[in-house]
């Protein structure tokens, strides 16, 4: 099922930053550009992984105003490859049901198998670091119990994304789901639609 392969790359790919632990650290992707899905998905998880983190240095309170808006930066730098990515990951199935049936009375989803497939890596993200969480030794009782009611919670939540999208990628090969694909078209970082950056 392709989201026990997401489930299992995501989780490969948080463990693999946080050998090191840095957000410089470069990407050493163990999948071939051969093996599409698996290197698109290895990477799309690891630019997930590394915004997580710089997202939590940015709301240091006491950051240096300069090195925040540096990071902010590179925070919409990296929300522009994230997209990027998920759209990639379209076209890869876009291309699997190409020739798949289609019937006269096939559906629409609310969101692509990509968007899907981007809302289970974060969702493997907060699992993980909801367990390091369950697992703080310096952590008071309540805080621990806690912790370990939302880690239940967001395991049941995987549970039921990850269904949710093997079900809709049957019903696309079936042709009783319509994959139907747009282009976020995202207007702040395009100099030609941002009013701030074309009348400056």
């Amino acid at each position: 099922m392709t989201s026990a392969i997401c489930n299992t790359i995501f989780d490969k790919a948080i463990h693999d930053y946080h050998i090191a632990d840095n957000v410089d650290s470069a990407i050493v992707n163990p999948y071939p550009a051969a093996s599409l899905l698996e290197h698109l998905l290895y990477r799309k998880n690891w630019i997930d992984t590394v915004q997580w983190h710089l997202e939590d240095i940015v709301r240091n309170p006491s950051i240096d105003p300069v090195e925040g808006l540096g990071l902010k930066r590179r925070i919409d730098a990296s929300n522009q490859e994230r997209t990027d990515m998920v759209e990639y990951i379209d076209s890869y199935f876009l291309e699997q049901y190409k020739n798949a049936p289609l019937n006269p009375d096939a559906t629409i989803n609310t969101e692509s198998p990509a968007w899907a497939i981007d809302r289970l890596s974060i969702l493997a993200l907060k699992i993980y670091h909801m367990q390091a969480e369950v697992s703080r030794t310096d952590a008071s009782p309540e805080h621990l119990e806690a912790c370990t009611a939302k880690l239940s919670i967001l395991l049941e939540q995987r549970k039921d994304l990850s269904t949710a999208i093997d079900e809709l990628l049957d019903a696309i090969a079936a042709g009783t789901k319509l994959m139907k694909v747009y282009k976020q078209m995202k207007m702040y970082n395009d100099p030609a639609l941002n009013p701030v950056l074309y009348k400056s």
